[in-house]
């Protein structure tokens, strides 16, 4: 698939300046740029989806961990004390 952007001059010469130095092509630059930014607000909407599930199942049952009790559990990763992970409450 073949996309045109218009981009202004002083970005189009960053790019260029950046192909340059790295010996790649402003195209190959530019494709890398948009692949990281679609990856990046994949991962970020993947989140929001989660949060927003987990906010609507938190609303209908009443079960939760508080912050220190996910904190403490978390410090215990990788350690002789290595503990399960603590039950859900209301």
């Amino acid at each position: 698939m073949t996309i045109s952007i218009k981009i202004d001059d002083d970005l189009e010469n960053r790019v260029q300046k950046l192909a340059t130095s790295r010996q790649q092509s402003p195209d190959g630059i530019m494709r890398e740029a948009i692949q990281q930014y679609v990856e990046r607000e994949e991962t970020r909407e993947h989140f929001r989806q989660e949060a927003l599930a987990s906010w609507d199942d938190y609303k209908e049952t009443g079960l939760h961990l508080t912050g220190d009790e996910l904190r403490a559990w978390l410090n215990t990763w990788g350690t002789e004390a290595e503990t399960e992970p603590p039950g859900c409450h209301k």
